[in-house]
């Protein structure tokens, strides 16, 4: 790998090392202000919004700028979004904000892979990026877990800055403000990305222009054979996954009767299992093999499920690093395929643009339908087996579309996965 993937990679974790943390600290946030479990639940498709209104315009944007300067503005939107939280904005418009910034990062975060190496590096790159985010996920969400726990806390709260009133009183506001910290961080290692000798795409004066472009290469991705097989297994894989983070807090909340300091562990044990997925992923599988993967989503969707049967944290924790462990395996060569399909289509920035716009749009879906559902009383266990039937049903109908293909289109299939086995060989 390149010396500048390293610094790409630094950057990246602490910049999702600090949205993870975050959202476990926004989501004490509101339980200290005694608000109503719908509010925490609506966290996520708060953060989802932006990632859909603006998908036609980031990746354009991305394309634009050299990517770590789209990164190093992305991350001073987040800070801007943490301050608007300490300032007495609600949690859930503020959160909203952190997304704009996480939605005009992601397309620069994995544009610049393919701009930097060779398509027989994606798959590798992919593994590495997906395992050291999952990494910063389970780092980020213990660390939050901790900051709003007693013992660090009270020494946060027990910072004085003299001659200066910070107006910081609560757990949650001191977890946040130390967030801040991370975030800068984060923007200065986004300052030491090298540049790729990429050359800018031009954007239009006028914005809305990009709007029947982006309809063209969302419309384009979604008839290329290769591509909308991999397009919806991530878009499917991240709307549950997005989701998924919260249901295991309020899951433990229910099952084990855990508060949100000892729930976060459980969400990071998870993320283990991800991690350990998404590199044996990188290291076994090819770009024309992606396909081949799409039986372990069946199988994820039917282990969401059996998470209702289980009331013991010792059993918990396997069986979580197992249903991680099945995702991680599962999106990390179908985000590579995608990568490669769109890269060759339309250009990485409105590629990856595409793809966060369908997958955020699931994650915003079934984020609001999950909130409206608790908000009717609607329990976590049952919102488990309704996301674990989604999940297998889905991932089943996405399989026999593929099969369908490669009836029914043999040679235009085949040519597709050529490209991508000439590509991974030679790239």
């Amino acid at each position: 790998m390149k010396r500048g993937f390293y610094t790409i990679m630094t950057a990246q974790f602490f910049s999702s090392l600090a949205d993870n943390a975050l959202f476990v600290a926004a989501i004490e946030l509101l339980r200290s202000r005694h608000a109503p479990e719908w509010q925490s639940a609506a966290l996520v498709p708060m953060f989802a919004l932006f990632y859909v209104i603006l998908a036609p315009f980031v990746g354009a944007f991305a394309d634009a700028k050299p990517k770590g300067q789209v990164m190093f503005i992305s991350n001073a939107i987040k800070v801007v979004g943490c301050l608007l939280m300490l300032a007495g904005v609600h949690p859930l418009l503020a959160y909203a904000v952190v997304g704009l910034g996480a939605a005009a990062y992601s397309p620069a975060k994995y544009g610049i892979l393919t701009e930097l190496l060779p398509p027989s590096q994606l798959v590798k790159a992919n593994g590495w990026i997906e395992g050291l985010t999952i990494a910063s996920i389970i780092l980020g969400v213990l660390l939050g877990g901790q900051l709003v726990g007693p013992v660090l806390s009270a020494w946060l709260l027990a910072v004085d800055i003299p001659g200066l009133d910070t107006g910081i009183n609560t757990r949650a506001e001191a977890a946040i403000a130390s967030l801040v910290l991370v975030y800068v961080l984060a923007a200065w290692f986004n300052t030491r990305i090298p540049l790729t000798g990429a050359t800018p795409r031009h954007l239009p004066r006028n914005p809305l222009t990009l709007l029947p472009d982006f309809w063209t290469c969302n419309t384009r991705l979604w008839r290329d054979r290769l591509g909308q097989i991999s397009l919806a297994t991530t878009t499917l894989f991240w709307g549950v996954s997005g989701n998924l983070r919260y249901i295991v807090l309020a899951w433990a909340a229910a099952a084990l009767g855990y508060s949100t300091t000892q729930a976060s562990g459980l969400v990071g044990v998870v993320a283990i299992g991800t991690a350990v997925g998404a590199v044996v992923a990188s290291v076994r599988m090819k770009l024309d093999q992606a396909t081949k993967v799409m039986p372990l989503g069946i199988a994820m969707g039917a282990l969401v499920i059996l998470m209702n049967f289980i009331d013991n944290v010792w059993l918990a924790a396997p069986f979580l690093i197992l249903l991680g462990g099945l995702g991680g395996f599962l999106v990390v060569p179908m985000n590579a395929l995608l990568q490669h399909r769109g890269h060759n289509l339309m250009g990485a920035g409105r590629s990856i643009a595409v793809q966060n716009f369908n997958e955020q749009a699931c994650i915003l879906g079934l984020g609001f339908l999950y909130s409206f559902s608790t908000g009717m009383g609607l329990s976590a266990f049952a919102a488990i087996t309704i996301f674990g039937v989604i999940v297998a049903g889905v991932m089943w109908i996405i399989k026999r579309w593929h099969a369908h293909n490669e009836v029914a289109h043999p040679h235009e299939l085949a040519r597709l996965l050529e490209i991508a086995r000439r590509d991974d060989l030679h790239g």
